[in-house]
């Protein structure tokens, strides 16, 4: 019992170490999103609650802020000694696995879909790949799941570096088929399991409500606002919707 709380504590030492490098690494490249507006020609553009960073700096802040109380508590504990003493303490070959699949996932996620593939496809993806992959712990599943994401990252990331292209939409066409497909496996693997057959809802409804919550309720900058999807959703909302009520 003893043991097991030490390998916990261990865990919680080096999750907190990653958790805090990211956190400080997405808040240094958030700030260089304008704050406080810009001026031309003396006139202020935007006030800084409309800023886009602000929603990037309260999320990562906020993760800065758990990721230290993380590392307190596991310091507190003994994990930071436990740690360092035995590195790569209680892990077995399931759990290797399950840690690298996530971060292959989160990789391709963040420097591959994000800034290339249409926002609503690409977390869609994200979601269907972390509940099916991970919600029953099976090891073919989150090899499936790390590789779908990863083959649709791997070519946006190849083939529009550095980013999107306006006009070009094979990578959310690709990741939009795989994300299909997998959605259409993980129903075929349902089986009466009530989360996987509320999971292509879930992955559809989830996405778009987000993107439209920062978009047209929050103002804040949408990535990709060129893609596949978001795009047509845009163009209804202003051309279509809006005049509604604001003739």
């Amino acid at each position: 019992m003893q043991d097991d709380i030490a390998t916990l504590r261990a865990r919680d030492f080096w999750g907190s170490l990653v958790l805090t490098g990211l956190s400080l690494f997405f808040l240094w490249r958030t700030f260089d999103i304008p704050l406080w507006g810009e001026n031309r020609a003396g006139v202020s553009s935007a006030q800084w609650y409309n800023s886009a960073a602000i929603v990037p700096l309260g999320i990562f802040s906020a993760m800065l802020v758990l990721s230290l109380i993380l590392m307190v508590i596991a310091v507190r504990a003994g994990g930071a000694r436990s740690a360092l003493s035995r590195i790569g303490i209680g892990w077995d070959g399931a759990e290797a696995l399950r840690f690298g699949a996530i971060a292959v996932i989160l990789f391709f996620y963040i420097i591959g879909l994000v800034p290339r593939v249409d926002f609503i496809i690409s977390s869609g993806l994200l979601i269907t790949a972390l509940t099916f992959g991970f919600y029953r712990g099976e090891p073919r599943r989150m090899i499936l799941s790390a590789l779908a994401v990863a083959i649709c990252g791997a070519y946006a990331l190849l083939r529009h570096l550095p980013q999107a292209e306006w006009r070009a939409h094979d990578d959310d066409v690709l990741a939009l088929g795989i994300w299909l497909g997998l959605t259409l496996w993980a129903a075929m693997q349902a089986k009466g399991d009530r989360v996987l057959k509320a999971l292509p809802v879930i992955a559809v409804v989830a996405p778009v409500l987000l993107v439209c919550a920062m978009a047209f309720g929050f103002r804040q900058n949408v990535p990709n606002r060129g893609g596949l999807i978001f795009a047509q959703i845009e163009y209804h909302y202003y051309v279509t919707l809006r005049p509604l009520w604001r003739p």
